[in-house]
């Protein structure tokens, strides 16, 4: 391993290990720039992740890619850090297995994830103490965080999580013990906040601060004044992956409807998923292959364009059967800072972001009829729809500066790495 410098000395930038469930991924763009945004002011990234990314195309990311710890759960490293913690601290060891064990009995999808997240989270610590690790940040309540809880289990390297939508809103297993032997929380909405104290009580919404996620403004800027020529049609497009969550099987209903009443209509879909071959078969039914296209995964670069040459951006997300829904979807804070209408459904902490008929229009969940008339508004009156815009940029600027963000969260991963370690 190569030489770090001692993470001690006042004059060494403060080293942070992040824990995640892949990297790269292309869904997770607000990871990378996170992380990206930490480098840029100074702090040292050490990217740890469960899994290797199988899909990248975000160029930003390869250099992080290059040097990021992949670990194997059946390699010789690996298992080689099992036995240098049996042999170094056998009770913190037998212990983390005993409660994680323990803690994720009830959930069959729980119990077989601990297993690799324990061993790995044991290899992560012997190689975050030899990289002078200070500190160490999760994304996800799930996986990712029973690997930092088990990097400080046997290290004492305080850790902190970041939590999102289905990580809390699935499955609570060991969520309770995770939040609390964290140093801080950091979450995405005020809405999860609040959901934390009705869950757990005042020490858990004493301990969680809100983070937002943030756009990167430079990418995404107010795109000109968007005019139609003759016959070009209304256009609409949908920046996320094709997953039940999502719910883009309703757009495509919406955009069926509005056809049927004489509008002339397109769909842009941007990303991929397992829903795919339910979308494709619903635009069979309803005739609409000449007027939906499927773009499949985008970088940065195509996404601002895509919507840029849009005249909304719809994400009629839902609530699935198993509890599963969106925090604040950062292609909404995309679209709005692009200054381009967006309608999105009313439902977990998206009001935080799209106020109705202030910032945007909201619709209930599953609703192809309320999805087709907000999108006819947006249509009927542009000049209203344009003021909207403007002011969900003015609500991005405020609340959802990449920038400004990544800066609270680096105050407090600093203040935790310079307070050292919970034993």
């Amino acid at each position: 391993m190569s030489a770090t410098p001692p993470a001690d000395r006042a004059d060494a930038p403060v080293r942070v290990a992040y824990t995640m469930s892949a990297f790269p991924i292309v869904t997770e763009t607000f990871i990378l720039f996170e992380i990206i945004e930490l480098e840029r002011t100074g702090v040292r990234v050490e990217i740890f992740p469960l899994r290797r990314g199988s899909e990248n195309p975000h160029p930003e990311a390869e250099p992080l890619a290059e040097r990021t710890h992949y670990a194997g759960i059946g390699s010789r490293e690996t298992l080689a850090a099992q036995a240098y913690w049996l042999r170094r601290r056998p009770a913190a060891y037998l212990g983390a297995w005993a409660r994680a064990i323990r803690e994720n009995l009830r959930s069959p999808a729980f119990l077989a994830r601990a297993a690799v997240a324990v061993p790995l989270g044991a290899r992560f610590a012997r190689e975050m103490e030899a990289a002078g690790v200070q500190h160490v940040h999760a994304h996800w309540a799930t996986h990712p965080a029973l690997a930092a809880w088990t990097v400080n289990r046997l290290t004492g390297i305080p850790y902190s999580i970041t939590a999102h939508a289905h990580d809390i809103y699935v499955d609570r297993s060991m969520l309770a013990e995770k939040l609390r032997r964290a140093r801080f929380v950091v979450t995405i909405s005020e809405f999860n906040r609040r959901l934390f104290g009705t869950w757990y009580g005042s020490w858990a919404t004493d301990k969680t601060s809100v983070i937002r996620c943030g756009v990167d403004l430079t990418a995404f800027t107010p795109r000109p004044a968007r005019t139609r020529a003759d016959g070009e049609p209304f256009t609409v497009s949908c920046v996320a992956g094709l997953r039940e969550k999502k719910g883009q099987i309703h757009l495509i209903d919406a955009v069926g409807l509005l056809r049927a009443d004489g509008l002339d209509v397109r769909c842009v879909l941007v990303g991929d998923g397992e829903m795919r071959p339910a979308i494709e078969r619903r635009i069979a039914e309803l005739g609409l292959g000449p007027h939906v296209t499927l773009l499949g995964h985008c970088g940065r670069e195509q996404v601002s364009e895509t919507l840029r040459a849009s005249d909304a951006m719809a994400l009629p997300s839902i609530t699935t059967d198993d509890g599963d829904m969106e925090g604040i979807p950062v292609a909404l804070m995309e679209a709005l800072a692009s200054e381009v209408p967006v309608v999105a459904s009313s439902l977990s902490g998206i009001p935080e972001l799209v106020e109705d008929g202030v910032t945007g229009f909201l619709v209930p969940e599953r609703d192809p009829q309320a999805i087709a008339a907000a999108l006819r508004r947006i249509h009927d009156d542009p000049e209203g729809a344009a003021r909207m815009a403007a002011a969900g940029r003015v609500r991005v600027l405020d609340a959802y500066d990449l920038t400004r963000n990544t800066a609270a969260l680096r105050e407090l991963l600093t203040a935790s790495a310079r307070a050292g370690r919970t034993r």
